[in-house]
This record gives C-alpha cells, structure tokens and sequence, in this order.
C-alpha cells in the first residue's frame, strides 16, 4: 500500500517520528502541499495522512486507489465528508490525544498573566533586580486564582480537565456546555450567567456554526469587568476586532490566545498591538509526549481499518 502525508511537518520533527506507519506500506511524506499540489502528489495513493490538507472534491478527483483518510487531529472540518463517503472512502480522525497538554497550556498562560513570570524574568535579566532597594520589589501587581471563579464554555475532556485543575487551585469553577454534565464540584449554569460571574472565561468548545463568533462584541460585553479570556480551542469562536477592542477600552482585564481564526497570523492581524494580550502560535497541543500519542492513535486507526473495523469513524 502507498501512503502519503500530505502536510507532516505539522506533526514531525527530530523528536517525532511517522515511522510507524511504515508497517503498512511505502510511507511518502510531503512537508507542507499547497493546495493545488495536492491531488497530484496522492493520485496513486492507498492511503493520506494529513493534519489541515483540505481533502474536497478537487483535491481527491485523482486518487482513484484512495480507500482511507486519516486525521492527525480531532477535527475534521477539512474534509469533504459527504464526498468521501460518495466514493467509498473512510474517514478516521484522532480523539483525546491532547487533553492533558491543552489543560496545562491553559494554565500555564492563565499563571502567566496572573504571576506575570515573563514581566518579572525581563526586570531581573535587564539588571534591575540589582539595583532595587527591597528584595522583592513591587512593580508589577500579582493576584490568586485561589476563591476566583473560571467559566468553562464547553465541558468535553479538555474542559473537564481544566475544571479538574481550577478546583485543585480552590477555585469555584462553572461550565456552560449544550448538556450539563453534573461533575462534582462544577456548577453547570447558562451562557449569560457564566459571563457574569466568571473572572476567567476559558473557551474549550469545538467550532461549528453555533460557536462560530460566539464571544464578540455582545459577550465580552456581557463580561465581568477586568475579567481574563482565554482561548485554546479555536480561534473561529471569537472575534479578533471585538477582543481588540473589549481589551483597549479596559473592558477586559486581559486575554490569552493560542490559536487565530487564520494561521499562521496573518501580517496585519489585530491583536499584535492589543494590550494584556499573550498569545502563543497554537501550541497547547504540541507537546513531544502528545504527537507521539498521537502517531500511535494514527497508526492503531489504520490498523483497525485494515482489520475491517470502524475504530474512529467519521460520519456526517
């Protein structure tokens, strides 16, 4: 069999190999295809492997011997699953591989804006700390996460994860999600209470249509005043120009950004000169630890396919 991988350096590197896959057949690798370079790189494919390839209708018109997708991601926006299925194609995406990685992203990001660690390590490697008068000098202002309340939009793994996380931090933790999951210690309350109440709002919902814009002008409108957003889910869910603006007019107290509704950043993106605003290139789920996780899950799908199981199915 011939599998090819459309886009690998998303997912490969020194540390992280695909290796694996070989058990299967002829594995090509392709670092990055562009668009149009697509369906003629998998025309004599078994098998694609790919992480954000758009596999449509034109992309797979060639691939005549394509008889798998599979996903180095959870999601499957990228493929034309209608069509695949029209062409006896299976679709196989890779579920919970990075739950424990995004929760920790999420708070690390979440520590750094409230312990200000890059602020504090810039005044000691500029000298500063030398010339202080104190030993512990006070210039920029550090809070708990112990007794404040963080609003999870969308209570999956990755949410229940970080819930489990806030509450070891004694904080009072609410979810919204499109059905309450009665977890211990978490309150399951409506969007609009959640706004309200919450000093972090902690995105984790999966893009679709209901989610598309979902925190704009009226929700961070809708925040407690000063509160913290962060978003590791997708960038899709918010609205750069009105986070831009919620943060500017003080009406958020800052935000932490993983992931952008276009990436890589584009050059003119709006949130490079907004305030409070740490931003990271879609890395929570980047971990060494994780892509492995992630080549086995890959592998074993395959595997299943070729056992004539449906071992992570997509379907429409």
């Amino acid at each position: 069999m011939k599998i090819v991988l459309t886009d690998a350096q998303t997912v490969v590197d020194g540390l992280v190999s695909a290796d694996i896959l070989k058990q299967f057949g002829e594995v090509v690798s392709y670092g990055l295809l562009s668009y149009e370079e697509v369906a003629g790189k998998i025309a004599d494919a078994d098998i694609v492997v790919c992480n954000k390839t758009l596999l449509d209708s034109h992309t797979l018109r060639l691939a005549k011997n394509l008889k798998y997708i599979g996903l180095f991601a959870t999601g499957y926006n990228n493929i034309d699953v209608d069509y695949c299925r029209s062409r006896g194609i299976a679709v196989c995406n890779a579920g919970s591989y990075s739950t424990s990685a995004v929760a920790q992203h999420t708070f690390a990001l979440i520590l750094a804006h409230f312990n200000r660690t890059a602020e504090y390590d810039k005044y000691v490697h500029d000298g500063r700390w030398k010339r202080s008068k104190t030993f512990s000098p006070f210039v920029y202002p550090l809070n708990e996460l112990s007794g404040r309340t963080l609003g999870i939009v969308g209570l999956g793994e990755i949410g229940k994860a970080v819930a489990k996380i806030a509450l070891a931090f004694g904080m009072e933790v609410l979810a919204y999600s499109r059905t309450p999951k009665n977890i211990e210690g978490v309150s399951d309350v409506s969007f609009d209470e959640l706004l309200r109440r919450s000093d972090i709002v902690s995105v984790h919902c999966p893009l679709n249509p209901e989610s598309d814009k979902l925190f704009g002008k009226e929700a961070f409108a809708r925040m407690k005043r000063g509160a913290l957003f962060v978003n590791t889910a997708r960038g899709g869910i918010m609205d750069e120009r009105a986070l831009y603006d919620a943060l500017e007019s003080d009406r958020l107290g800052g935000a932490c950004i993983d992931v952008l509704t276009v990436e890589p950043m584009v050059e003119d993106c709006v949130l490079m000169r907004a305030k409070n605003c740490i931003m990271t290139p879609h890395i929570a789920w980047a971990p060494v630890e994780t892509r492995q996780r992630l080549m086995g899950i890959v592998a074993e799908n395959i595997a299943a396919f070729l056992r004539g199981e449906r071992k992570n199915r997509v379907e429409s």
